[in-house]
């Protein structure tokens, strides 16, 4: 019997919410990770609030000879959660996996200058969304007795000094969300896992007007001075879903080019250099 190829998702059914893009052609998280799944085999259900923009996505995946269907939905909504869960398991028979995209930047502001009204729509768009969204996906999971969830933070989930008190929030409480959801499901063997990603150029950063300079600094922010897309957050969020990662729940994932490990500050030393600092070191250090 021939052993099965990794990273194979052949016979696997996906969600993923946020899986448009605001820009056609252009690779957002969601649409990266909702393409990489159909590369490798999955149906794909592209949630997206925006019909034009899971069309787009599904555009894409056609071309590559992949499987997926558009389902609108409004994550913030439950009737509407439970209906694209529905729908999905209509299309293509069960759910194994759930990819939890969808956030926005939201209000801005400290705690005496932002909108408390645009503090709870907002924290509802980025936490509340991924407890609706799972609430009727595991149901679905239970039957199959396994399931993945992949929850989307950021890093400033875990270093914060964002501008915003509402984002660093909300993606800190992801984070410990999905910690939680890992030890309440893990018996049922459903994981669940987050990435965090850096600072990735997506659609909805150059949407938001960035300029050259400004691309740049976000580059020297990170050890390998390189600019992170959303294909390397959607290739960590495949590896979460893959039956390689199998034996790992609870992961908090930093995509982010080494930025949370911290600063390139220290010239590097020479190889002489490092055998004299050595000889410096006691025997029983």
């Amino acid at each position: 019997m021939a052993a099965a190829k990794a990273f194979e998702f052949i016979g696997e059914v996906a969600i993923v919410t946020g899986a448009g893009s605001r820009m056609p052609a252009e690779i957002g998280n969601g649409r990266a990770a909702a393409i990489l799944l159909a590369r490798q085999g999955a149906k794909v259900a592209l949630v997206d609030y925006n019909v034009e923009w899971g069309q787009e996505t599904k555009r894409m995946i056609d071309l590559e000879g992949g499987v997926s269907e558009v389902v609108q939905a409004d994550v913030t909504d439950e009737e509407s959660c439970k209906n694209a869960v529905a729908k999905t398991i209509e299309l293509f028979g069960t759910v194994n996996i759930l990819v939890n995209i969808v956030g926005v930047g939201g209000a801005m502001g400290d705690a005496t200058t932002l909108d408390l009204a645009a503090w709870e729509r907002d924290f509802k768009i980025n936490v509340t969304s991924m407890v609706l969204m799972s609430r009727h996906a595991i149901p679905e999971m239970r039957k199959n007795g396994r399931g993945a969830i992949v929850n989307m933070s950021s890093v400033s989930g875990l270093l914060g000094g964002n501008p915003s008190l509402l984002y660093p929030t909300t993606k800190g409480a992801i984070i410990q969300m999905t910690r939680a959801m890992a030890a309440q499901h893990g018996a049922e063997n459903i994981r669940v896992n987050c990435v965090c990603p850096g600072m990735v150029f997506t659609p909805m950063v150059r949407g938001r007007g960035m300029t050259d300079k400004m691309r740049q600094d976000r580059i020297n922010q990170n050890l390998l001075k390189q600019e992170g897309t959303g294909w390397d957050v959607g290739y960590a969020i495949l590896f979460l879903c893959s039956k390689e990662a199998k034996w790992i729940t609870g992961l908090i994932m930093p995509v982010d080019g080494g930025t949370t490990a911290g600063k390139a500050d220290r010239p590097a030393l020479k190889a002489d250099t490092l055998a004299e600092e050595n000889t410096t070191i006691p025997n029983n250090a």
